[in-house]
């Protein structure tokens, strides 16, 4: 039968919609753009068309429709449908539809004409949307141009203007220049009252910023990055696990090395090799540990039976961190620095091995954890400003969120992790569930990154050194001027200044 169309007078009265569509029993059925009701087109469907274009309300709503939409502009549409083949098996051909009496016969040159500007003119409007303007001041994204050279400071700019994580990643190093500013502000000394040292937050500034991390940062490279912000005191409060204790220690006793994600885990076993996804460690660095680490313990034990000394994860980790004295360990600046360290889950790793084992040949240690809690609650209650720098998620994101919920939330934030927030973990919840719990204040502004963080980590300790020698350099200006002068001058520097 090939394909069928309307006939002149329905195509240019378009009282109906520009497709038939098939029912059971051949029939078919049109639908009336005007006032949607719609025919089933069989031998007696003309005079039930004709019968409802002469009706009053058919009349009224191709009267409303004239005057709201512009019936002009649907003229001329093409209108086609290819009935179905009938099987040979199944249906004679006394039982097809006529479709004579749907379509009414062929349509003329104009018509078919009017259906091909039509056509043009519906793909044209779809294709050729016209946008709205957007504001002046809205970045425009452009990458670094090495023919430049290699600039860090200028790399680091560009990120922003690059798109997807990379300027994820600028807006965590702007929130994190935020923090810094406001911990160089000069700080009263009489600020500081009693209740504050007795939660362990003498030390005071403008901002007390929270770095948290996962152990497996402490595995790989982002060690040293870590140790760097350490030893140049660069941070207040460090949250991390058992094993990001354990691990640093451990890598001043020997070494980690590089391997494979695809290692047969069977293999390495039999071998006495531990993989941390492409890490290897062999399990003589355990027992080296344990070497290292008993004399220590008893020593705590003697201490505390002796002297009376209660100790807590945080003390505990301040010990080890003077008994490794090595350089090299993030523990050993953060006792010089006196940064204090929290583990709440300190037994979950080897550290809990080596306590569990040293239990049985000298029992009687204890680690009170509610002096932490009281200490690390206390920080974030009596700090002036607070920023969480979060690396990774599950119980380092938690605890450091937790106890800025005693404040009301922190003022800055910037959490990086690959985690997703559809399973309703806390590790990949985005910042805004934490300001529904008041774990951010509302007025802040977080970021979140979604990325590798071993990548993510070694780019904002480069930004956050840049930073420091230009901000440390004019802060030292400032402390040779009168208070008032300084901070009216005081400048903004952001490695990821937006653009127009």
């Amino acid at each position: 039968m090939g394909k069928c169309k309307f006939n002149e007078n329905w195509l240019f009265s378009q009282e109906f919609s520009p497709w038939l569509k098939p029912v059971p029993g051949n029939i078919y059925e049109a639908r009336c753009i005007l006032c949607r009701k719609s025919f089933k087109l069989g031998t007696m469907g003309i005079k039930a068309v004709e019968s409802h274009m002469r009706s009053a309300k058919h009349k009224a709503s191709k009267s409303g429709y004239r005057e709201t939409a512009g019936i002009s502009q649907f003229c001329s549409t093409l209108v086609s449908a290819t009935p179905p083949r009938p099987s040979p098996a199944s249906t004679t051909a006394a039982e097809a539809p006529d479709l004579r009496l749907i379509t009414g016969g062929t349509p003329t040159i104009k018509a078919e004409k009017e259906m091909a500007d039509h056509a043009r003119a519906v793909a044209k409007e779809a294709v050729l949307k016209p946008s709205c303007a957007l504001p002046e001041n809205m970045p425009k994204i452009r990458g670094y141009d090495f023919n430049q050279g290699v600039d860090l400071r200028a790399v680091l700019n560009s990120y922003l203007t690059t798109g997807f994580q990379a300027s994820s990643l600028a807006l965590a190093i702007q929130e994190i220049n935020r923090m810094i500013e406001k911990r160089l502000e000069p700080v009263e000394v009489e600020e500081v009252n009693e209740s504050e040292e007795s939660c362990g937050s003498s030390h005071k500034s403008g901002c007390t910023i929270f770095l948290g991390y996962t152990s497996n940062l402490i595995s790989s490279g982002v060690r040293e990055s870590i140790r760097y912000l350490a030893e140049h005191k660069m941070v207040d409060v460090i949250v991390t696990t058992a094993g990001g204790i354990e691990e640093d220690l451990i890598k001043c006793l020997a070494h980690t090395y590089l391997g494979d994600f695809s290692l047969c885990g069977k293999e390495l076993r039999l071998q006495g090799i531990n993989r941390i996804g492409n890490l290897l460690v062999p399990n003589d660095n355990y027992c080296k540990f344990e070497d290292w680490l008993m004399p220590i313990l008893d020593q705590m034990v003697l201490e505390q039976k002796t002297e009376g000394i209660r100790w807590t994860p945080s003390k505990f980790i301040h010990r080890l961190g003077k008994e490794i004295n090595n350089t090299d360990s993030v523990y050993y600046w953060a006792y010089k620095n006196n940064i204090p360290v929290f583990s709440p889950a300190l037994t979950d790793g080897s550290l809990g091995d080596m306590i569990y084992f040293h239990s049985f040949k000298n029992p009687g240690l204890v680690l009170d954890i509610v002096e932490d809690i009281r200490r690390m609650n206390g920080m974030a209650i009596f700090a002036k400003k607070t920023g969480m720098i979060i690396l990774g998620g599950g119980l380092v994101k938690h605890h450091i969120a937790n106890a800025n919920l005693m404040r009301n939330g922190a003022d800055y934030s910037v959490f990086v992790n690959t985690g997703q927030e559809f399973d309703g973990s806390d590790s990949g919840a985005r910042p805004d569930e934490a300001i529904s719990w008041g774990k951010i204040r509302a007025d802040a502004k977080p970021v979140k990154g979604s990325s590798d963080i071993a990548a993510a980590a070694l780019l904002l300790a480069m930004a956050l050194s840049s930073l420091k020698v230009a901000m440390l350099d004019h802060y030292s200006w400032c402390m040779q001027t009168p208070l008032w002068f300084s901070l009216s001058l005081w400048p903004r520097p952001s490695l990821c200044t937006p653009t127009s």
